[in-house]
């Protein structure tokens, strides 16, 4: 059962852990002590291996090639004006090379480590994080690394703190101080297809003060040499800080499997000189919105891709609402790409979500040369990046495969979802003179919309395809071995906060809908794209406002309705309301029992005054943990329990939903301050970077809770007076 969204970012995946593959080798160094750590997987199995170290098989966390971050404490990387470094040397790599003035660095040389880091050897990726521990105050060791079974390749490793865990019973009793604090500071590592070390997760807040002169005494800064300090990447120079996020070749056997099969959306050689598509005086265009952009929003995030002819390829913009939204509505993103897959006269892709009032949101944007495999993960990564390594539950798109790909790649964790309306427009698109079929139309509908078990999708489907005489039709075959992707009958564990309706097919995936059109140009676009913004969000304080200060009038007596109208915002209660007032069921029937798990067969009329076509919906529901599910799935398409469910619970005496199904996204009472996260409060005391950061953040952070009324705007004008009152008389003690 899906859990609440809003407090479920980060580890609502480590429910399960597989066993380890048998031809990796994983060998603990230097004396972790605590064996909870992040294995790659590729396919092969892991064995444990060490000297006297206790493994507790629990603790472990087996995990893919995805990432999914603690966002605790990591420095928001993306508050500063992103450009490219066009002196940068890539060694001859295709790089894109994003440069980070402000903001993010907690040393003066090395910034933080983040996502999608990558460095050419292992010995690389660690001086690089020996080297920012050591300016920072702190030391490093390794917690964790694992090779190939009858080899010694490494293949991937944990570098943590040397603050983490604490000392084993054994060393308890021993005279040596204690210096573990439990510290959960820490990189992941990994080889990637591209026999690079990419940095998987990254978690950056650490328990305990930093001690500079503690630290340059540590073991791991002893061995740091001149020559190792050279060799660390990213390169970073004290002007101007450049992280490198490297392209992703887009022909790897071993990675992706033959990727040449993708229908002709990836070629076999990438042609280093494509370029996005501009008409003459677009690229100033683009420049002058980001520079009016980042004067009126200093959290304004945009990332460039140039080619190897220094040629504009790829771009992607966010602002700071944007990506505070993102913390509270990142469990289902939609990617809209509509114009770039249409051919439009601007390639333009959006990141879209689903606000507490039902509303499309924007949480991201990009304008990419082409819908290829690589354009594709450049933007993902970038989107990613900003994020601060986030990965939504449901990512939802069109179909296409290098998109795909590139999902399977950079979001390996999160539900790839195709949207059904796109399938089936695609589906009658492809079959010629059967979409001019009613009969056709009807028997489609009925097996992709109504059936309710996986067993009826496909009896359903094997009819309708013996009755039309289409078993040879390729398209329809694949499209069919990709059913798990689309059919609603195979999405009923996929969270999908209401933005696909499957009675329909509808899906709330586009932000520009109306507003962005085949001929659309980049300066209209521009010129209008601001207003949008604002006028969408206009709309979403308004509905803010009516929710809070207005009662929704009620359909019913029942105590469900009563209960979520006083927390469920006017638009989310209204479609739960329809729910409510469709509860009178026709019977309901105890088919099967055990323990405290009880199983109910729910008999309703499919329309009103029609008792010949009843439907039948199975209802578990577990007493003794208050958990229940409908066959349906309502819960999880929509976000609220479904009439069936209300009918069990009211039936067993349940008065009051039980909480765990009342979710914060939908409240109208829970607080939504759209700023950046505010991170760690460890900061450097010598690093006047890190003193703008922490005062910057905390001062936007009273801002946004000043702009709720005119009392708080007054409260928070006072305090700020009489905060600089007395900044400058400690100001006055040193002149």
């Amino acid at each position: 059962m899906t859990g609440d969204p809003a407090f479920s970012t980060g580890d609502h995946h480590h429910a399960l852990s597989p066993s380890p593959p048998p031809n990796l080798l994983i060998t603990m160094e230097e004396g972790s002590q605590n064996s909870e750590q992040l294995f790659e997987d590729d396919g092969n199995e892991l064995e444990l291996e060490g000297n006297d170290i206790d493994i507790d098989s629990n603790s472990l966390d087996i995990e893919g090639n995805g990432l999914d971050i603690e966002s605790n404490g990591l420095q928001d990387d993306c508050d500063g004006m992103l450009e490219i470094d066009d002196n940068h040397e890539s060694n001859g790599d295709d790089a894109t090379a994003v440069s980070i003035e402000n903001g993010i660095s907690q040393g003066k040389n090395y910034p933080p480590p983040v996502v999608g880091m990558e460095f050419e050897s292992y010995d690389d990726a660690y001086n690089y994080y020996n080297c920012y521990a050591k300016e920072l105050g702190f030391a490093i060791r390794v917690k964790s690394s694992w090779t190939k079974r009858n080899s010694k390749e490494k293949r991937g490793a944990v570098l943590c703190c040397n603050c983490e865990g604490f000392k084993t019973i054994k060393e308890a009793n021993s005279r040596r101080k204690e210096t573990r604090t439990g510290c959960l500071a820490m990189i992941r590592l990994r080889l990637v297809e591209s026999n690079r070390w990419r940095v998987d997760e990254v978690k950056l807040e650490h328990n305990h003060l930093f001690d500079h002169e503690r630290a340059q005494n540590c073991k791991s800064h002893k061995k740091m040499d001149a020559v190792a300090k050279r060799k660390v990447e990213p390169t970073v120079d004290v002007e101007v800080r450049t992280i490198k996020l490297y392209r992703t070749s887009t022909a790897d056997p071993v990675g992706y499997g033959n990727l040449n099969s993708l229908e002709g959306e990836i070629s076999k050689t990438v042609d280093r000189s494509k370029r996005l598509k501009l008409n003459k005086g677009d690229s100033q265009i683009i420049y002058d919105f980001f520079s009016h952009i980042q004067l009126t929003s200093p959290n304004f995030v945009y990332l460039i891709d140039l080619n190897d002819e220094g040629c504009l390829r790829n771009v992607f913009w966010m602002d700071s609402r944007s990506r505070a939204a993102y913390g509270y509505f990142g469990d289902v993103v939609a990617v809209d790409t509509t114009c770039l897959s249409n051919k439009y006269e601007i390639p333009l892709v959006a990141f879209v979500g689903v606000n507490h009032h039902g509303q499309s949101i924007l949480l991201g944007c990009g304008l990419l040369a082409d819908d290829t495999f690589e354009s594709y993960v450049w933007l993902f990564r970038a989107w990613l990046t900003c994020m601060s390594g986030r990965s939504p539950q449901t990512i939802i798109t069109n179909h296409c495969r290098a998109m795909q790909s590139a999902i399977s790649e950079v979001f390996p964790r999160a539900h790839h979802r195709l949207h059904l309306s796109h399938v089936m427009r695609s589906l009658f698109k492809n079959l010629g003179e059967l979409q001019e079929s009613g009969v056709f139309q009807m028997i489609l509908n009925r097996t992709v919309y109504e059936t309710v078990k996986v067993d009826e999708f496909e009896m359903g489907w094997d009819d309708m395809i013996r009755r039309f005489g289409l078993a040879d039709h390729a398209w329809l075959c694949t499209l069919y071995e990709e059913r798990e992707r689309w059919a609603p009958v195979y999405q009923k564990d996929t969270f999908f906060a209401g933005m696909c309706t499957f009675e329909n097919g509808e899906c709330r995936s586009s932000f520009f809908d109306s507003f962005v059109h085949k001929q659309t140009s980049l300066k209209e676009f521009f010129g209008k794209y601001e207003l949008l913004v604002q006028e969408e969000r206009k709309i979403e304080a308004i509905n803010d406002l009516e929710s809070r200060d207005s009662s929704p009038l009620l359909k019913t007596r029942c105590f469900y309705e009563l209960q979520l109208s006083k927390l469920y915002t006017n638009e989310i209660f209204r479609r739960f309301q329809d729910e409510v007032v469709m509860m009178p069921c026709f019977s309901i029937t105890q088919v099967h029992a055990n323990g405290p798990v009880i199983t109910y067969m729910i008999k309703e009329h499919e329309a009103e005054g029609d008792r010949s076509n009843i439907k039948n919906f199975e209802v578990m529901h577990d007493k003794a943990g208050t958990e229940i599910r409908c066959i349906c799935s309502c819960f999880n398409f929509n976000g609220y329990l479904c009439r069936h469910c209300l009918c069990v619970l009211h039936y067993n005496g349940v008065e009051e939903i039980p909480f765990q199904y009342i979710l914060s996204r939908w409240r109208k009472d829970f607080k939504r301050l759209y700023i950046p996260e505010l991170g760690s409060n460890n900061i450097d005391i010598s690093n006047p970077v890190q003193w703008f950061d922490h005062l910057h953040r905390r001062a936007m952070q009273v801002v946004e809770e000043g702009m709720i009324s005119r009392d708080h705007y007054t409260v928070a004008w006072q305090a700020f007076k009489e905060s600089l009152n007395k900044v400058r008389l400690v100001a006055d003690k040193h002149v």
